[in-house]
């Protein structure tokens, strides 16, 4: 679990010009990251909570329906109906509160996604701009009219506490990774940082 400086993150089919508000962006420090796995764009910031889940399923299905239970089971802890839909979001009532992708490696799946705590949506719906035919399919107005922060909803709730409460859902101990693995992490992040990644021009 983690959070970001203003941040837009796109899948790894997405076309950047397309999903994302490219001038916005660059006037307001707003940065730009390809992820490896599918789905859609999504824009994070210091008020949204990042959610990483590495299980040993390699059943994309099961691994997502694991994870999504566990995330519903946290926040009903809290008192929110959340509920999953059928494109692997996370509802309150009628507003999503969480996004998630899934990417299956050889012999595992990581999940990942959002959970809004208080992100700024003026800037969200700045940031991303999807195609209107795309809303227009969900029958929408705007990004906004589909998300809702978690904030409101749990007033006696701050963002740490929020993810102290997620922590027994999820955690099954602790894992200590090797030293040697961090010459693959730092290669992984020069080429996801690569300009020809971020831009489409090169797969991972």
């Amino acid at each position: 679990m983690w959070s970001s400086r203003p941040t837009v993150i796109f899948g790894r089919n997405q076309d950047m010009e397309a999903e994302v508000n490219l001038p916005y962006c660059r006037e307001n420090g707003v940065e730009l990251y390809r992820r490896k796995s599918g789905g859609g764009c999504v824009y994070s910031d210091r008020g949204n909570l990042m959610l990483s889940y590495i299980t040993p399923e390699k059943d994309v299905r099961k691994a997502f329906a694991d994870y999504l239970e566990r995330l519903c089971a946290a926040l009903r802890s809290l008192g929110l109906e959340a509920v999953a839909s059928s494109r692997n979001d996370v509802m309150v009532g009628d507003r999503k509160v969480s996004g998630n992708a899934c990417f299956a490696a050889r012999n595992a799946s990581i999940v990942h996604g959002t959970l809004l705590y208080d992100v700024d949506f003026d800037a969200l719906a700045a940031a991303i701009t999807p195609p209107a035919e795309k809303l227009e399919r969900h029958g929408v107005r705007s990004v906004r009219q589909r998300v809702a922060n978690l904030r409101p909803l749990l007033p006696e709730v701050d963002l740490p506490r929020l993810r102290e409460s997620l922590v027994p859902f999820f955690s099954e101990g602790e894992c200590v990774l090797p030293g040697s693995a961090l010459f693959e992490i730092l290669d992984l992040e020069r080429f996801y940082l690569d300009k020809d990644f971020i831009k489409g021009r090169k797969s991972l």
